[in-house]
C-alpha cells in the first residue's frame, strides 16, 4: 500500500525485453529483491537492488492498463515506496493497481498553481466526485471538478516541482488509480440492485 506522496523522481536507465531499470536514491534505502516500489504509481516488484538503481519487470498486463510502455531511456518516474504499518498516511490509500489512462487536454496556470484536465473513459468516470481523490502518476490529488468526460486537479508549486506531473504537457498519457472505496460502493451497490 502507498499513500501518494512521491518520494523521489527517477531515471530510467533501461527498458528491455520487459525489464525496466531506474536510477534513484533515496527509495533504493533498505530496497529488497521481492519489495514492492510504486512507479508512476504503479506497484512493481524489485529484481535487482543497487545502491543507485533497481530493476523490475513489467509485464504485458501492465503495459495494457499502464503508459509505463511508453517510457524510454532518460524518462523521469516518480517513486514512493510502500508504507510501513507504522507509518503515518499523509496522502490516500493508493493500492499502485492502475485503473487506466487518461489523457491531458489542457493545462493552465492559476496563480503559482497549475490546473490539469485529464479526459479518462466513462468506465471511470463514473467514480469520481469533486473533492474525491485520484493519483495520477502515483501522485495523491484531489479533483476540483469534474464533468461527464473530464476532471480536473490543481497542482501546488510543490507538487509541480517534486513530481513528473510539473513537466507533463497536453496530450501525454497518465496512469489513474480512483478511489478503492470508491469501487467498493459501487459494487455493492451493483449487488444490492440485483
Amino acid at each position: 500500500m502507498f499513500t501518494g506522496i512521491v518520494e523521489e523522481i527517477g531515471k530510467v536507465s533501461g527498458f528491455v525485453d520487459g525489464k525496466l531499470t531506474i536510477t534513484a536514491s533515496k527509495v533504493t534505502e533498505g530496497m529488497e529483491v521481492g519489495g514492492s516500489i510504486s512507479v508512476n504509481g504503479t506497484c512493481l516488484t524489485a529484481i535487482d537492488c543497487f545502491n543507485d538503481s533497481f530493476s523490475v519487470n513489467v509485464v504485458p498486463e501492465t503495459l495494457r492498463r499502464t503508459n509505463l510502455g511508453e517510457l524510454a531511456k532518460n524518462d523521469r518516474v516518480n517513486l514512493e515506496r510502500p508504507i510501513p504499518v507504522t507509518g503515518r498516511l499523509d496522502g490516500h490509500i493508493v493500492q499502485g493497481h492502475i485503473d487506466g489512462t487518461g489523457t491531458i487536454t489542457s493545462i493552465k496556470r492559476e496563480g503559482d498553481a497549475l490546473m490539469i484536465r485529464v479526459k479518462v473513459s466513462s468506465s471511470l468516470m463514473r467514480f469520481l466526485v469533486e473533492k474525491g481523490f485520484i493519483a495520477l502518476d502515483g501522485a495523491s490529488l484531489t479533483i476540483v471538478h469534474c464533468d461527464n468526460q473530464h476532471f480536473d486537479v490543481t497542482l501546488i508549486p510543490h507538487t509541480a516541482a517534486k513530481t513528473i506531473l510539473g513537466q507533463r504537457e497536453v496530450g501525454d498519457r497518465v496512469n489513474v488509480e480512483i478511489d478503492i472505496m470508491a469501487k467498493y460502493v459501487n459494487r455493492l451497490l451493483i449487488s444490492y440492485s440485483k
